[in-house]
């Protein structure tokens, strides 16, 4: 055993490197990168873990993988940048598009209620303000009655999204209408684009790590958007997530997971309304005792 794992550290060592990273560099990141955010890496991820710790190890002057990883349990301050370093955020304005005319639809038929949607990998920013966006043009508002909580663990990307200000190049797909909910940048912010506050004052950032114990988001909620996040969990902490959404949603509350995961084996808690969009199965519950009564 002790020569296969000599083996595998040399495996994983790179001349052209800066900093030597082993088999067991790669497995004590995994390690600790699930037991605090739960995201789980398979082996196809170690060009990106080297990558990216690296910088943090050259940032922080130290000079080896194994330094740093002991520095780091012993540093708070690290923690957030190690999670940070490590997570993906993969976004776009209206990703996923087939999901908004749905949300779109279900809004309406919440008129004349307070509607309050988590956004709970908000990242930066993308989705929660498309939320918002389809809001507006849900009710012809500028000011519909809809609350949006987006969250994320990483906090670069939380201040990006607060200040909701991105590259032109990112809107260029948006139609014309949604065009719209953006101011162009002149002078110095030539080349950029600002959400407008009507769609800012829609949501609020927070940072919120999915594995803790207690959540800054109180129920009931009408939505919840955790789309492309539990394929970063294995099979326990997506079920253990799932049994903590059902409880949040209202009855007749919808739940929206990315175009890749799949509640199949949570039948007793969800039941899959539409393409990825799952309402809670007590709704179906509820539904079939009043059926069966009449």
């Amino acid at each position: 055993m002790k020569s296969q794992r000599t083996n595998d550290d040399a495996q994983m060592k790179d001349g052209k490197r800066e900093y030597a990273f082993t088999r067991r560099d790669f497995d004590r990141v995994r390690t600790l990168i699930r037991e605090h955010a739960g995201i789980h890496l398979n082996d196809t991820k170690q060009d990106m873990v080297y990558s990216r710790i690296a910088r943090r190890i050259r940032s922080t002057r130290m000079e080896t993988f194994q330094e740093y990883l002991d520095a780091l349990e012993n540093n708070t301050d690290e923690w957030e940048q190690f999670v940070n370093s490590l997570t993906t955020n993969l976004t776009s304005f209206f990703r996923e598009g087939y999901h908004f005319p749905i949300l779109a639809d279900f809004l309406r038929s919440k008129r004349g209620e307070r509607i309050r949607i988590w956004c709970a990998a908000a990242s930066t920013g993308e989705e929660p303000y498309s939320i918002a966006m389809t809001a507006i043009q849900a009710f012809d508002n500028a000011s519909p009655p809809v609350e949006i909580i987006a969250t994320d663990i990483d906090t670069h990307a939380l201040a990006v999204a607060e200040k909701g200000i991105y590259p032109l190049e990112r809107i260029k797909r948006l139609t014309p209408d949604k065009l719209t909910f953006f101011h162009k940048g002149v002078g110095a912010n030539a080349g950029k684009v600002r959400i407008t506050k009507e769609v800012r004052k829609l949501v609020t950032f927070r940072k919120l790590n999915l594995l803790e114990k207690n959540w800054d988001v109180q129920g009931p909620l009408d939505v919840i958007f955790c789309r492309n996040v539990l394929i970063y969990f294995d099979r326990p902490i997506q079920r253990q997530l799932v049994e903590r959404f059902s409880p949040l949603l209202s009855s007749d509350g919808l739940l929206f997971i990315g175009h890749s995961e799949t509640l199949a084996q949570d039948k007793d808690l969800f039941k899959l309304r539409g393409k990825t969009v799952y309402e809670n199965s007590r709704r179906s519950q509820s539904l079939a005792r009043s059926r069966h009564a009449a």
